[in-house]
């Protein structure tokens, strides 16, 4: 193969195997319990001004819809790469506000006991710096792991609906970014 063909080649091949967000490099594929998930979409959690966090999504197969994500069976994933440093308190009001203004009353006190486990994770794992990277895995016989640069903290948190609940923080109706939740559903790709 010519040298000016395999160049564009592997720009594209580049490409395909990971993308960019602010710097970030997103990978276009992860294994999470032994399945192979596909990047659906990646930006930018942003607060007021500040850009806050790098977050991906992925899912066994790609979908547009919120709700058809929601519904989806099987192991997904959130990541979000920070962007800059954080308190264990910011994170934690941070996913509580997201799935409070997601769901109704008597939807938050079924969830309650498995917030408060996520909370406690959270407080555990303390601030984070720039480039941590929290990974939110679904693993259906296990439940809701939380890792933090590779390395899981605390216990599994039981239920797929408590993977749901966490997912409308940034799928919901009032997700805590409309723009970041465009760019996890695909928009733009």
């Amino acid at each position: 193969m010519s040298r000016v063909l395999l160049l564009p080649l592997l720009l594209f091949c580049q490409f395909v195997l990971a993308a960019e967000v602010e710097g970030v490099r997103v990978d276009e594929r992860v294994r999470v319990g032994g399945s192979e998930l596909l990047l659906n979409g990646a930006g930018v959690r942003t607060r007021i001004v500040f850009k806050v966090y790098v977050g991906a999504l992925y899912l066994p197969e790609r979908k547009s819809a919120a709700a058809e994500i929601l519904a989806l069976k099987g192991p997904k994933r959130v990541s979000m790469t920070m962007l800059r440093d954080l308190g264990a308190r910011q994170l934690t009001d941070a996913l509580e506000t997201g799935v409070r203004a997601n769901h109704s009353e008597a939807e938050l006190a079924a969830l309650k006991a498995r917030v408060d486990a996520l909370a406690a994770v959270m407080n555990e794992i303390g601030s984070v710096k720039e480039k941590t990277v929290i990974t939110l895995d679904f693993l259906p016989d296990a439940g809701t792991r939380i890792s933090v640069d590779g390395a899981a903290r605390g216990k599994p948190i039981p239920g797929e609906d408590f993977y749901a609940a966490l997912l409308r923080i940034w799928l919901g109706d009032k997700p805590v970014d409309a723009d970041l939740k465009k760019a996890m559903l695909g928009e733009g790709r």
